[in-house]
């Protein structure tokens, strides 16, 4: 395969898939608690691996109007492509709906190193790349209906756009400027025969029509109904969909509408937070009914909050880790200040919340240290309140 994408006519044998291989190692290394596990060295050379290798094919991934690639190195590895499409001081517009919402690569970039920070590991690693639109996706790929989306602008710019069932035109092209193209590249999960994941819809799960409303967007009780079922109600799965609105209302992304589970590692797995793209839209704005399995549930891991406390810290504060840790990436600045300063003023939302609940139940029925046992007996009260 390795010869035929580069044309190589050479009598040598083909080059052999690696063990050592970065992208081996991490499939190898995600277990029960994570993708990954605390400062591993797998992580940093897989993102050093998908900043510098050559590509040796380009598939387009069907996504409606939002253009994404898979790309393949010459490791054998593989990672998701979300182009450039706004530039990062533009915020969504105010009327615009979440599922409307332009898909920044800054932001998966971002939300990589959150989660990491968050001491979640439950992000694929993301690195930012400049990719010669030529050279490293049309003249690699042997896919004809991604060949025939290339053209060349007025401004002589190479573009390219997704075939797709819907609105998909010129219109909605990426281009380089004039070969070279930023965006984001997400080390690819192992595939399902291998590691099968179960795709749940959230509880908390958006009306995709434009006047439709959800239960839990009307019932402040709604938590009451949804501990009460399985799988909610023994195992850590709410307290897992928690952190994950907690880092969704950082990011301040609405676009949650199903979460995946490795099946391996059963009821208590660790939820993937996968596709982060909406988040960092509007820094000026704090959408909170995104925290409404926390205020609605009033539960939260210790370990979680003991880490939120931290980062609220002047020594350790969330938009100066975030600064530093951005950094790395090739793309810095990655986020502007606006939303850097954002994350301080949401978690200081999330900790004001936590502590309602706390003077509402108590400290030991709200900060949980391990698996959901007993919720508080008059949580319907709290949650009218709240």
């Amino acid at each position: 395969m390795y010869k035929e994408q580069l044309n190589l006519t050479s009598p040598e044998p083909p080059v052999q898939l690696r063990q050592e291989a970065s992208w081996v190692q991490f499939h190898l290394g995600i277990n029960r608690h994570g993708l990954y596990p605390r400062s591993s060295p797998v992580v940093s050379k897989l993102l050093q691996d998908m900043r510098r290798f050559p590509t040796i094919s380009a598939v387009v991934k069907p996504s409606g109007v939002h253009l994404k690639l898979v790309l393949r190195f010459s490791d054998f590895g593989k990672a998701m492509f979300k182009p450039m499409r706004q530039q990062r001081d533009e915020e969504t517009p105010e009327d615009f709906f979440y599922f409307i919402d332009f898909q920044r690569h800054n932001a998966e970039i971002a939300a990589f190193h959150l989660d990491r920070i968050l001491d979640f590991r439950r992000v694929p690693p993301t690195v930012g790349r400049l990719v010669n639109v030529t050279k490293e996706i049309l003249e690699v790929t042997r896919n004809e209906i991604l060949q025939s989306v290339f053209f060349v602008s007025p401004a002589n710019n190479v573009c390219f756009f997704a075939k797709c069932p819907y609105m998909c035109k010129t219109e909605y092209a990426v281009c380089g400027s004039p070969h070279l193209l930023e965006g984001s590249l997400s080390a690819f999960l192992p595939s399902l025969n291998l590691a099968p994941r179960l795709s749940v819809p959230s509880p908390w799960i958006r009306s995709y029509s434009l006047a439709g409303r959800e239960e839990w967007e009307v019932n402040p009780l709604y938590c009451d109904a949804v501990k009460q079922a399985y799988p909610h109600n023994s195992s850590n799965r709410l307290l897992n969909i928690i952190d994950m609105a907690i880092f969704d209302f950082l990011i301040g992304n609405m676009d949650r509408h199903h979460y995946e589970m490795f099946t391996r590692f059963g009821e208590d797995g660790f939820l993937v937070h996968l596709d982060n793209a909406r988040g960092f839209g509007r820094h000026s704005h704090d959408e909170v009914s995104i925290l409404a399995p926390l205020f609605q549930c009033c539960r939260i891991k210790r370990k979680t909050l003991l880490h939120l406390q931290l980062l609220a810290q002047a020594d350790y504060r969330l938009s100066d880790v975030m600064r530093e840790s951005l950094l790395e990436d090739q793309l810095s600045p990655v986020l502007t200040e606006p939303h850097l300063l954002a994350l301080d003023r949401r978690l200081q939302t999330i900790l004001r919340t936590v502590q309602d609940c706390i003077e509402a139940h108590g400290e030991q029925s709200v900060v949980a240290d391990g698996p959901v046992g007993q919720w508080a007996p008059d949580s319907s009260r709290a949650n009218a309140t709240s």
